[in-house]
């Protein structure tokens, strides 16, 4: 959708600090290894590429989507010639990735049911998904977030309640460089 493009290029754009190299999620890091198999991955909402970057370094092959063009060439310029990493400019309200194509799935700091639901079938049978996002909080700083974009008390494990083995679940701060405190909620799921 052309307005969410836009609000999201004016974003980064305003706050280039956003696209700043980061460290992977920690319980991404904590539980991807490197694999010498020709696995695939599909980093979603890729931003600037944080989870792309990491996954590639892994040996993993990449599709990055984001709707944000500025997002997109961020991470274009992040590439070296050895990685295998696809960045695509995408609008995430249509995307429909094909079934059974990819062994990891990853979306962070972004909410779109909807989109999860389509996302599922195209994890391959033991492929994992994971998901990492804001929740709900009294505690929350950004008091102004949309309601509909933040998590429920573990809403991720109901989201994922059929089909998947629940590999690890946590709720937590957000990370220090993040301009408000927000609480979030991750989780990490295995297809059955």
């Amino acid at each position: 959708m052309l307005s969410d493009r836009i609000k999201w290029d004016d974003k980064y754009d305003q706050m280039p600090e956003l696209l700043e190299p980061r460290p992977p999620a920690r319980m991404l890091a904590k539980h991807i290894r490197n694999t010498d198999d020709e696995k695939r991955a599909l980093d979603v909402a890729c931003g600037s590429g944080r989870h792309a970057l990491f996954l590639a370094k892994k040996g993993y092959c990449v599709d990055a989507i984001d709707i944000s063009e500025i997002a997109v060439e961020t991470l274009e310029k992040r590439l070296s010639e050895e990685m295998c990493i696809h960045p695509e400019q995408a609008d995430l309200d249509a995307f429909v990735p094909p079934k059974q194509s990819y062994d990891l799935i990853v979306m962070t700091n972004y909410l779109d049911r909807a989109l999860i639901a389509r996302l599922k079938p195209a994890l391959k049978k033991n492929g994992f998904f994971f998901v990492e996002t804001y929740m709900k909080d009294p505690a929350n700083e950004k008091t102004q977030s949309n309601p509909d974009y933040l998590l429920e008390d573990e809403e991720l494990k109901r989201i994922f309640a059929e089909g998947f083995d629940i590999i690890e679940y946590d709720t937590f701060w957000n990370e220090s460089y993040e301009r408000y405190k927000m609480r979030k909620q991750a989780i990490l799921v295995r297809k059955v």
